[in-house]
């Protein structure tokens, strides 16, 4: 029965996975993203049940459009299978019983997909984009609210949470006063209130360590992207944009399964 489990969550995770390839496209855009039926970005056709369905879909169309040819990238694929791979290890780290599941690890499992999932939409409109998404940090930290709020009722301390939430708040406030006078979005604003955003959803240490795993990637990268521009000679715009959000999102998500899985950390042991 625990197969059957997992197998779902996997295929929800891929479902899931083609939302936030649509979600990135369409949000940044103003598009809407519940309503509008999906259509080839080439051709505008609209895609029907058969041509949407995750992983499945991509291999038997061949990676084309089933209307215009035209190829579909490959990462398309690459993130649906990325995304039911990582809401599995997720799922796995709480050890599920079929037979021995509570309400609170029901909550924990539903929340922390829904965690993971705004991570990801972060990361991906940030590299559509270049920039952090208010709109879903806005609805993460509405989320964490009410699941903060579901722990407050089971007497669990909520207190650290709640100055997390308030210094996010704030933070929110200032960035909205300087966007209405300089009219730019002001990135190093938003990047602190993606960390007090991890901090709700995970702990400190996890933030912390993707903070130096981040510091540690922008080095390797900024490496990389220094030997590229010495062998041709010439230095691309998009080189000097540091996608620090998403090495953010992705090193969060990564420390939040490490320590549910490999260090046995679990919000629900303090129950």
């Amino acid at each position: 029965m625990e197969a059957i489990i997992y197998i779902t969550i996997f295929i929800i995770g891929t479902l899931f996975g083609s939302f936030f390839t649509l979600a990135t496209y369409r949000i940044p855009l103003g598009q809407d993203i519940t309503h509008k039926r999906s259509y080839c970005p080439n051709c505008n056709h609209r895609l029907e049940f058969l041509d949407m369905i995750p992983i499945f879909s991509y291999i038997f169309l061949g990676g084309k459009c089933r209307y215009c040819k035209q190829k579909i990238k490959p990462r398309y694929l690459l993130f649906e299978i990325f995304s039911g791979l990582t809401f599995l290890l997720f799922a796995l780290t709480l050890k599920l019983d079929v037979f021995n599941l509570s309400i609170n690890i029901i909550a924990y499992l539903v929340y922390g997909l829904l965690y993971i999932s705004t991570l990801f939409l972060i990361s991906g409109i940030e590299n559509q984009n270049h920039t952090i998404s208010k709109s879903v940090l806005l609805f993460g930290v509405i989320v964490t609210t009410v699941y903060i709020i579901y722990l407050y009722i089971f007497n669990f301390d909520i207190y650290k949470y709640a100055i997390y939430l308030i210094i996010f708040l704030l933070i929110l406030l200032i960035d909205t006063i300087v966007l209405k006078k300089t009219g730019k979005q002001n990135y190093t604003l938003s990047i602190l209130m993606l960390c007090f955003y991890m901090a709700l959803g995970t702990n400190e240490q996890a933030v912390i360590l993707s903070i130096i795993s981040t510091l540690l990637m922008i080095a390797i990268s900024q490496i990389i992207i220094k030997n590229k521009d010495n062998k041709s000679n010439i230095i691309a715009e998009d080189s000097k944009k540091i996608p620090i959000g998403t090495y953010l999102c992705i090193s969060n998500i990564a420390f939040l399964i490490l320590q549910n899985f490999i260090l046995g950390v679990n919000i629900w042991k303090n129950f």
